[in-house]
Parts: C-alpha cells; sequence; structure tokens
C-alpha cells in the first residue's frame, strides 16, 4: 500500500489552500497596514505552504527508505528528523522576520496560523476522499469462481 496517492492529493489542496490564504490574507493586510500587511500575507501563507511541502516529502523519502516498512525505527526518524529541522527553521525565520520594518508581523502571524489550521482540515479531507485499500489478500465472494472443482 502506497501513501502517495493521499499526500498528492493533500498537496494539490494544500496548494489551493496556500494561494487562498496568500490571496486573502495578503489583500486584508494591504487594505489595513499597507505594503508591509501584504508581504505578511503572502510570506505567512508561503511559509506555511513551503512546510507542507517539506513533511509530505520527508513521509514520501522515509517510505522509499524503508521499502514501505512504516514500522521501521528509520520511517520514524526521517519524519521526526524532518520536523525539527522545520521547527527550528520557522522559529528561525519567525524571530528574523519579526524585526524587518517591511513586514507586518500581526497580519504574518495571522496568516501562518488560518494556514496551518487550514491544512490540517485540508490533510483529513485529503484522507476521507482518498480510495485506498486498508485490507490486503482478501478474497472476496464471487471472485475466484474458475478454481472450483
Amino acid at each position: 500500500m502506497s501513501v502517495a496517492p493521499i499526500l498528492t492529493r493533500a498537496l494539490r489542496y494544500g496548494a489551493i489552500l496556500a494561494i487562498a490564504v496568500a490571496v486573502l490574507g495578503g489583500t486584508i493586510g494591504l487594505l489595513v497596514f499597507g505594503m508591509p500587511g501584504l508581504w505578511g500575507g503572502v510570506l505567512g501563507a508561503a511559509l506555511a505552504a513551503l512546510f507542507m511541502g517539506v513533511t509530505a516529502a520527508s513521509i514520501l523519502l522515509a517510505a522509499r527508505l524503508t521499502t514501505g516498512d512504516p514500522g521501521s525505527p528509520l520511517f520514524f526518524g526521517v519524519v521526526l528528523g524532518a520536523w525539527v529541522l522545520k521547527l527550528v527553521a520557522f522559529l528561525i525565520a519567525a524571530i528574523w522576520l519579526r524585526t524587518q520594518d517591511w513586514l507586518d508581523p500581526y497580519v504574518f502571524f495571522g496568516s501562518v496560523i488560518v494556514a496551518v489550521l487550514g491544512s490540517l482540515v485540508v490533510d483529513v479531507l485529503a484522507f476521507q476522499r482518498s480510495r485506498v485499500p486498508y485490507v490486503s489478500d482478501v478474497v472476496l465472494p464471487g471472485e475466484g469462481d474458475d478454481e472450483r472443482p
């Protein structure tokens, strides 16, 4: 069983969400705070989209490295390592961007929060709408009828 269809759908939905948050956040930020608000909305959505992509890429890489064994410690190590790197990168970006005059920190924070919460909803929707079997090696009644004596 492969997680690629679920992750592909989640990335597609996430891209749509990020564009919507960038447009709405940037527009609201521009109207309220001017150009720093626009940059805050767009950058917050872009950062959230980048981190969604890193999550999907780390899961795909971990699945490939462990040849499909999700119980492998290597799988968890790769995914957890990517999450730790994302946390450190986000903290560095947030601390650095907080001091920039060309960026409104409130619009940035708001767009990041909306994008992260939206990405949780997007991930759930992608999982629910994917048609991936969760049982394997099952023979249903009527299948294999040509093997009867």
